[in-house]
């Protein structure tokens, strides 16, 4: 019952970092991205803990929520920590630029739609 309450806590945090990749890409385009180091790693480090955060959920959780393509999250996190020398900056725009949206969106619908207390005992 533990690890269930902490996946609320490991959605807030998916919620958290990827603001912060929207916000570190607001306005730019990819050149600016590719080519500017604190961005670039800025923009790596919050996707790597938003796979972190997903790699961090329940199997249950993730099990029951499909709509969110959990193994290629967690796959990015693990590519990002593991060969990042080997992430395409483009690799990272789409990622940033498309999927980081849809994730926060769907997270922070699960957020205000699941029951909370009766999921988590509380």
């Amino acid at each position: 019952m533990r690890e269930l309450v902490r996946d609320k806590g490991r959605l807030e945090d998916i919620v958290e970092y990827s603001s912060n990749v929207l916000k570190i890409i607001d306005g730019i385009d990819f050149e600016e991205f590719s080519s500017n180091i604190l961005v670039y790693f800025a923009t790596m480090k919050n996707v790597e803990i938003v796979g972190e955060a997903a790699y961090m959920l329940t199997k249950e959780f993730k099990a029951s929520h499909p709509e969110i393509p959990w193994k290629q999250v967690e796959g990015m996190r693990h590519v990002l920590v593991h060969g990042y020398s080997q992430v395409l900056p483009r690799i990272l725009w789409a990622t940033a630029k498309e999927n980081i949206p849809e994730i926060k969106a769907q997270v922070e619908k699960y957020l205000n739609e699941i029951d909370w207390e009766h999921y988590c005992g509380e």
